[in-house]
């Protein structure tokens, strides 16, 4: 059995940590409405200028003039898996689900005999994947030296991404990264990233719009510039499901040291009492002998 000394100093140890916890999750709470609403506000523009494709994608779909990040290399056996995972940790399973759903993407994508590699974004999750994938090549890019990523981020690992497509490195690029919904739950997706998937329907409006340029060339600057809005967005979501989920995970550990806290004291009550009844009979057995 644990002294008295022993659990006093757990019980103070317990309560150092349900301090840092506690204010963990302040921190967080107050950090996820700003990235929450962030990443909110980011949708619509995402959505509209997924709209804005579909018109455009409908004029040129099939044409050898398309351009090569949508018409693609014509082949699909080489695969890039963008991981998005957070630079810290203490955020529950997020970057556990991440890496698994990166992890069933890959083995189903070598099961069907392709070839996959990883570009990862985030400290997190590299050594997992690097382990269980030691012969994919894994590139990246650091964020951990920037305090919120943002658009000059995003467009970095777009750049590079493009880049790294234009010099037939890949043949089709996945974004796996985690979806915000709430505190409680963020789901990690996996979409079509290059080359940039064709909207399933266009307008269906019947006024005739006559571009200047030529769809082409809107194409050519306007790909781009969705590929950085989805690995924007894809920030975005990060950051609002590291702070929701850090959130949670840090009101768990507050409520569990409350209980181990509350467990200890009464063990240490116990033991007190059992100390002083034993100190008495022993006084009491000493008083008799005299």
């Amino acid at each position: 059995m644990a002294s008295l000394k022993e659990l006093k100093g757990r019980i103070n140890s317990v309560k150092s940590t349900q301090k840092i916890t506690k204010a963990k999750q302040m921190v967080a709470a107050a950090k996820l409405r700003k990235a929450q609403t962030a990443a909110e506000a980011a949708r619509p523009y995402a959505s509209r200028l997924a709209a804005v494709m579909a018109s455009l994608a409908g004029k040129v779909a099939g044409q050898d003039s398309a351009p090569l990040l949508m018409r693609g290399t014509g082949s699909d056996q080489r695969h890039l898996l963008v991981v998005v995972n957070t630079d810290k940790g203490l955020c529950g399973g997020l970057n556990s689900n991440i890496v698994k759903e990166a992890k069933l993407q890959a083995r189903a994508l070598e099961a069907a005999g392709k070839t996959v590699t990883f570009y990862l974004v985030g400290k997190k999750g590299r050594a997992p994947l690097k382990r269980e994938f030691p012969n994919a090549k894994a590139d990246g890019y650091d964020t951990s030296m920037v305090r919120t990523p943002g658009f000059d981020e995003a467009s970095a690992i777009a750049h590079e991404l493009i880049e790294m497509f234009a010099a037939g490195k890949f043949d089709v690029a996945h974004l796996v990264a985690p979806k915000f919904k709430s505190a409680l739950q963020q789901d990690p997706i996996t979409a079509q990233l290059i080359p940039v998937p064709a909207p399933a329907a266009a307008s269906t409006s019947d006024a005739v719009v006559e571009y200047e340029p030529g769809e082409e060339e809107i194409l050519e600057a306007l790909l781009p510039r969705y590929v950085t809005t989805q690995v924007f967005g894809a920030l975005l979501e990060r950051e609002a499901s590291e702070q929701g989920a850090s959130m949670t995970a840090m009101d768990n550990a507050t409520r569990n040291a409350g209980e181990l806290i509350q467990k200890l004291t009464i063990q240490y009550n116990r033991s007190r009492q059992a100390a002083i009844t034993t100190e008495l009979i022993e006084i009491i057995a000493g008083a008799e002998a005299l």
